[in-house]
């Protein structure tokens, strides 16, 4: 037998390639909203600063007024025609991982203090089942203990004082002194 003969056969399943082309599609998607968000606040910027231009030949804001609200108008153009470019894409994506890792923190936190809450729940339900258990059980012992005094004490209460087996010295002599026998 040769090794030419022998045939082995490897079948590999990349699992993980569906996941990174669904990531890949998100980024695409994501990148496709940034640049539309961008697109819009560049749009809001260059309408403020024509509405500031005309608020000013109307009349409606002195020179101060009207260059203070177009330069404002005018960084919101330049946030939004950087956010556009692939350094400001970049800063988009890097400001939403932090974002969306603060959420999961923030989920996980309330996770646990959920668990918490369960298992400080459960073990509540359960004292109180114990403390109630304990309880029955100290009534029913209670209710023994009375059952056996009330017996001993109508046993006690048929015997003469003598007969109980508790004797003070002296005193058969006493009682049958008291009788008047010598």
């Amino acid at each position: 037998m040769s090794f030419h003969e022998m045939v082995v056969t490897v079948r590999a399943v990349n699992r993980a390639s569906h996941e990174f082309s669904r990531i890949s599609a998100d980024a695409v998607s994501m990148e496709a909203r940034i640049r539309s968000i961008a697109a819009t606040i560049a749009g809001l910027g260059a309408g403020g600063i024509a509405v500031a231009h005309l608020a000013h030949q109307f009349g409606i804001l002195n020179d101060q007024q009207a260059r203070v609200v177009s330069s404002a108008m005018s960084v919101v153009t330049v946030m939004g025609m950087f956010l556009r470019t692939s350094w400001g894409m970049a800063i988009a994506q890097k400001i939403y991982a932090i974002v969306t890792g603060v959420a999961t923190g923030a989920t996980w936190a309330f996770n646990a203090a959920l668990a918490a809450k369960i298992v400080l729940l459960t073990l509540g339900v359960g004292a109180i089942v114990v403390a109630a258990a304990a309880m029955a059980a100290l009534a029913m012992q209670t209710q023994a203990a009375a059952g056996a005094m009330r017996e001993y004490n109508a046993v006690a209460a048929e015997t003469v004082g003598y007969a109980r087996g508790i004797g003070h010295a002296g005193e058969e002599e006493t009682a049958l002194l008291r009788r008047g026998v010598d």
